[in-house]
C-alpha cells in the first residue's frame, strides 16, 4: 500500500528573471511570497492556505507552462499505478519522475512536499 495526493500547482517560467515573474504571479493570484533559501535559486513559492496545494513558480528552458505535482510516499509505486492507467514516463530529474498522461500534459511525481500523507492522501493498494 501507498499513499499519493496533489502536492503543488507549478508555474514553469522561462525567464532570466525569476523575481519578476514571482512578483507578477503574486500579484496576480493575490498570494504572498515565501520566503526562499538560496538551496535552489530556480524556484519561488507562493502562500496557500494548509488544505490546498502548494503554488510554485519553476525558472525552466522549455516553454512556460503550468504542470501538477504529486506527491506520494512510495514513487516507484505510484509511477507504476499511473503507468497502469496509461501514463508514461518522460525522465527521472533529481529526485522525481517527469510524467506524460495519455493526453500529453506533462506533471511529475515527488516525494511529500506538504508533510505525512497520513491524512488527506488516497491510499492505493495495488489497484490502478
Amino acid at each position: 500500500m501507498h499513499r499519493s495526493r496533489l502536492a503543488a500547482f507549478v508555474i514553469d517560467c522561462k525567464t532570466d528573471d525569476i523575481e519578476t515573474a514571482t512578483t507578477f504571479w503574486s500579484k496576480a493570484l493575490g498570494r504572498s511570497v515565501v520566503p526562499h533559501t538560496p538551496e535552489d535559486e530556480n524556484y519561488r513559492e507562493l502562500s496557500a492556505g494548509t488544505s490546498e496545494p502548494m503554488l510554485l513558480l519553476q525558472k525552466v528552458e522549455h516553454a512556460s507552462r503550468i504542470h501538477l505535482d504529486i506527491e506520494t510516499d512510495d514513487i516507484e509505486a505510484e509511477v507504476k499505478r499511473l503507468e497502469g492507467l496509461g501514463a508514461k514516463r518522460v525522465e527521472f530529474v533529481k529526485r522525481w519522475w517527469v510524467m506524460e498522461a495519455p493526453t500529453g500534459q506533462r506533471f511529475c511525481v515527488v516525494r511529500p512536499q506538504r508533510g505525512p500523507l497520513e491524512s488527506g492522501a488516497n491510499e492505493w493498494s495495488g489497484e490502478g
